[in-house]
């Protein structure tokens, strides 16, 4: 019996590298914006997430059915209200608050999902874990330091309570998927459609619809297919089966690989900050996954 389940248990390393490549895929999500800016952000996420919807039932019919999108209503309303709900936090939180703040306060998630990984049936806080985050947190800082003003304004403070928002959202969302190990992933095309929806409710009412540029359909269809869709399939996957204090480690990773592919695009610039901030975040994810040790 046991080796029966075992055998069809998913691998918690491969689940941890869907997870690896779901952040790989984020990093490419600055870049891949910068094709679509003159568009509404309403109007951005209801287009991506209906892409992403539609990826989701090309993967269902080629599995034979849509039983796989069956999940319970709490199953739904995590689904949905952590999707929808980190973006349009995230959107609200930028439209009240400079950028650059917003950033540092939401990208407080990672380290998020690491303490609140501990409160899991048999989870355990580790020090190196921890010690890992704090590290890859302090590279975000400076990168995003270089970026511009740090300092936080009392008139930003809606905008600043939205980034917090975000960071507690997607930690929650990320966290709690554990308990739906069972639901699988193929689920997450309901929520991405149910957030398509409500993007798209918000975009109408809200926002004027701007007809993209051929260049900026494409630009739609990555970001639909990559960050915006197959990453969260992965990362679903992934916070179900997967390493969650490393996940949320190596997450840190995101924004430093975003600020590189900048840097390659001609979009930024690379400074003596990047390097200590690819360093610092490097230097989480060795302590992190315990081979810092063995690296010395």
């Amino acid at each position: 019996m046991s080796d029966t389940t075992s055998a069809t248990r998913p691998s918690r390393r491969a689940a941890t590298l869907a997870g690896v490549a779901a952040i790989g895929l984020w990093g490419s999500l600055a870049l891949l914006s910068t094709s679509v800016s003159r568009l509404p952000p309403l109007q951005v996420l209801a287009s991506t997430f209906a892409i992403a919807a539609l990826l989701g039932l090309a993967r269902v019919a080629r599995r034979g059915g849509l039983r796989a999108l069956r999940q319970p209503p709490s199953g739904w309303l995590l689904g949905v209200g952590g999707l929808f709900g980190y973006h349009a936090l995230y959107f609200h939180a930028l439209s009240a608050a400079p950028p650059v703040q917003v950033s540092l306060i939401a990208y407080l998630w990672p380290l998020l999902i690491v303490l609140f990984s501990a409160a899991l049936p048999g989870g355990r806080l580790r020090l190196r874990h921890v010690a890992g985050a704090l590290l890859g947190l302090a590279g975000v800082w400076t990168v995003l330091a270089a970026a511009g003003d740090v300092g936080l304004r009392i008139a930003h403070a809606r905008g600043y309570l939205a980034a917090l928002g975000c960071a507690l959202v997607w930690s929650a969302y990320s966290v709690v998927q554990r308990r739906f190990a069972d639901v699988p992933a193929d689920a997450v095309t309901g929520s991405c459609a149910a957030t398509a929806a409500l993007g798209l409710a918000g975009h109408l009412a809200l926002e004027r619809t701007v007809v993209p540029s051929a260049s900026e359909a494409l630009g739609l269809l990555a970001l639909g297919l990559g960050p915006a869709g197959a990453a969260f399939f992965a990362w679903d996957h992934a916070t179900k089966h997967g390493d969650l204090p490393q996940l949320g480690v190596l997450s840190y990773g995101a924004p430093v690989l975003s600020t590189l592919l900048l840097c390659v695009a001609g979009r930024a610039e690379a400074s003596p900050r990047l390097l200590a901030a690819c360093a610092l975040v490097a230097a989480g994810g060795l302590v992190a996954t315990g081979r810092a040790a063995r690296v010395g």
